[in-house]
């Protein structure tokens, strides 16, 4: 049986509550958000990077979980060059492509902010247990129990995916299914794994219905989820960066409000 991908329980990350980490990833998100310069982007991203530096992280299992990001960044930043609002001067031109100042420069700033989004919260989740995750939105935040709980039942299940899809494709190759276009033997599998997963989700329901999961009133948990010290410095921590970016961005006067 597989599973998600283990968190990183090493480094200091590890002792916040996983509600913070989501909450300091949002804050910075929404911040950066708010506005379309790179000065912003740049300072988030030197300032993000000196944290994690100091996190005791395993980057050797953190930079191959990266890797779709920057490619990302950089795949946005090529295509807002060539396809970006033009102004300013004209470096090249040919048909509807058209690079000038104005589109290189979004491109830098589009690149930047998606890592100065991206990096943080790839990095926080990757240290988080979904079932402390639920426990904190649960607890902590006063999100429905019912959601909650239905919505980590569900992400166990993910992992099994990948074990379901493996075995159904050796049964259709042993069967001599398999010998069809690759578009029909794609198709038949995801048919098949769409009714294994409404039947694994509709057992699933009828077992936690039987055991009280849907159950009205005040509900016990056996992990309570608490806020300490590390949780306290954590946004703060967060608070500060997103602050930084939008002073040093007004402060230079490259502050420019996505809606304008």
């Amino acid at each position: 049986m597989s599973a998600l991908l283990p968190a990183i329980r090493s480094g200091l990350l590890a002792r916040i509550n996983p509600a913070t980490k989501l909450g300091c990833a949002l804050l910075v998100a929404f911040t950066l958000l708010a506005t379309v310069d790179w000065v912003s982007a740049v300072v988030a991203v030197v300032l993000e990077s000196a944290v994690l530096a100091f996190t005791g992280l395993p980057w050797r299992r953190v930079l191959p979980r990266l890797m779709p990001l920057i490619v990302a960044a950089l795949l946005a930043g090529v295509t807002t060059t060539l396809y970006g609002v033009p102004s300013g001067r004209v470096w090249w031109q040919w048909g509807v492509v058209e690079v000038t100042d104005g589109s290189i420069g979004f491109a830098i700033a589009t690149a930047l902010r998606i890592l100065a989004i991206g990096v943080p919260s790839v990095v926080l989740f990757l240290t988080i247990d979904p079932t402390e995750l639920a426990d904190g939105l649960a607890q902590i935040v006063r999100l429905p129990a019912r959601f909650v709980i239905g919505a980590l039942a569900a992400l166990r299940l993910v992992g099994l995916f990948f074990d379901d899809w493996r075995a159904l494709s050796l049964a259709r190759r042993a069967r001599g299914v398999a010998d069809r276009g690759r578009l029909q033997r794609y198709a038949g599998l995801v048919f098949a794994l769409l009714v294994l997963a409404i039947r694994r989700g509709t057992k699933l329901t009828t077992a936690m219905e039987s055991r009280g999961f849907g159950a009205a009133g005040p509900r016990s948990w056996a992990r309570p989820a608490t806020l300490g010290r590390a949780d306290a410095v954590a946004f703060a921590i967060g608070f500060a960066i997103a602050a930084t970016a939008v002073a040093v961005s007004v402060s230079t006067g490259s502050w420019h409000w996505i809606a304008s």
